[in-house]
């Protein structure tokens, strides 16, 4: 009987107990720190910011297709690039080109933001947005680029930026998990990593919604297994497991796990709710788009987010991708600019309605941008590759300079030029406007303090209000 209940609790999977499961291994990792439970913490200094939704682009989204025109590059478009006297792409082989952007470009909004001409809805909330165009990543290839802006370690194993700031600031809603991650169905490359714990306790890592079907498994009891009945049998199940625990006292780990039965009983209230579009006017769901085929999904995510921050959720990270367009980028890049355009315009839009805005920070960008030069196949089939030295950022909400566009890059888009700043010193900046200190948010690990600027950064500060 005995290994038949451990069994069951650790084969709890990717249900509603592995959520309540992640929770209770947190608490154990904080009751053998400071013997209190995880509650709320005082930030470092007075916040900007209470919570984050971070807006993960990935795949690497052009910032000379979305944001940061180059006009230059109509005048050289196909024209054979001369690598005497530039920089070729990170990842140029074989016979390269000057690559125009496929869209036009038009400014926006009282801020006179740029913005091409595929962003329909954002245009709407231009002067909400903080861009920054510095920003430079250290990695071309994918997944190590992903831990970087997820993580800010290249090679993994590091809490996620998410992780961290709930192990800084602790849960607002003992209820729900204060990390939530909305992946695409197929998970970027690095997979779950992007949004662990790493060597922090358990419980700081992402609970994975399903992005499909129900967003968590077993979210409600079988059919004709009342309230009542559950109850009973989690009364039942604890006087079995206290029992357990009077002759082996020693596995303290065990019952502190198996209270994670009762905090799955409490969620199936909250987050049922929390995660029920149902309750939304036909208004809002038409707003963010969940009414039309190409922007379901990624308004759906969108929607969660606002309802998972306002229940008390910490830090809420969306994926949208694939943007990895080395060929046809007309086509791939317009195509997913759509798909999220209008999602995330309401999300920002819904947020100020709400009063939500002012003290939440909400993050967009991808894992680096792309090049200037490509390769060209029959002669319309261009797209562009990847370009670690340039890349757009932008920030809107708590804390940042909304109407503002910081930094610059050349005049073909290739490297950044001005305000120009590394990954780490964003993850600094986010969480400085969240009131925790980078040097300050510590954990020993491997016989040394680490932290997640790895060793140390500096705040942006011309990205704050």
């Amino acid at each position: 009987m005995t290994m038949f209940r451990r069994d069951y609790l650790y084969g709890l999977g990717a249900t509603i107990g592995s959520i309540a499961l992640q929770s209770l291994l947190s608490r154990d990792g904080q009751a053998q720190e400071s013997g209190k439970p995880l509650d709320a913490k005082s930030p470092h200094h007075p916040p900007r910011a209470r919570r984050c939704i971070f807006l993960t682009m990935e795949g690497g989204p052009s910032h000379i297709d979305t944001f940061d025109p180059k006009p230059r590059l109509g005048e050289l478009h196909l024209q054979e690039f001369n690598r005497k006297d530039e920089k070729a792409s990170a990842m140029a082989s074989g016979r390269r080109y000057y690559v125009e952007s496929p869209f036009s470009f038009r400014q926006v909004g009282q801020s006179g933001a740029w913005m091409c001409d595929r962003w329909k809805h954002l245009p709407d909330v231009a002067d909400e947005l903080c861009f920054y165009r510095g920003l430079q990543a250290e990695s071309v290839n994918h997944p190590t680029a992903l831990y970087h802006i997820n993580c800010g370690n290249r090679f993994g194993g590091d809490p996620a930026v998410g992780a961290w700031v709930n192990y800084g600031l602790g849960t607002i809603n003992d209820n729900l998990p204060g990390f939530v991650v909305l992946p695409e169905l197929s998970y970027p490359q690095g997979g779950p990593a992007n949004w662990g714990s790493g060597f922090l306790p358990a419980q700081y890592q992402a609970t994975a919604l399903r992005p499909e079907g129900s967003p968590i498994l077993n979210l409600s009891p079988p059919e004709g297994i009342s309230k009542t009945h559950q109850r009973a049998n989690l009364d039942l199940l604890s006087q079995l497991n206290r029992r357990h625990m009077t002759d082996h006292p020693q596995a303290d780990l065990l019952g502190a796990r198996l209270d994670s039965y009762e905090l799955a009983f409490r969620m199936q209230g909250d987050v049922k709710q929390v995660l029920d579009l149902g309750q939304e006017d036909a208004r809002t769901l038409d707003d963010y788009g969940i009414n039309e085929t190409h922007t379901a999904k990624f308004g759906r995510k969108c929607l969660f987010a606002r309802r998972l921050i306002e229940s008390g959720v910490r830090f809420v990270q969306l994926y949208a991708g694939t943007w990895d367009s080395h060929d046809y980028i007309a086509k791939a890049h317009g195509q997913l600019i759509s798909a999220v355009d209008r999602p995330i315009a309401a999300l920002i839009a819904d947020m100020r309605k709400r009063g939500l805005l002012e003290d939440t920070l909400i993050v967009w960008c991808g894992e680096f941008g792309r090049s200037p030069d490509n390769g060209v196949r029959g002669g319309i089939a261009y797209g562009r590759d990847h370009n670690a030295q340039a890349m757009n950022v932008w920030l809107a909400g708590g804390g940042v300079r909304s109407g503002h566009t910081i930094g610059a890059t050349d005049e073909l888009g290739a490297t950044a030029v001005e305000c120009v700043h590394p990954i780490r010193d964003l993850h600094v900046t986010l969480l400085h406007l969240l009131g925790l200190d980078d040097n300050r948010l510590t954990f020993y690990h491997a016989g040394r303090f680490k932290q997640l600027s790895q060793f140390g950064g500096k705040v942006i500060e011309e990205l704050l209000a």
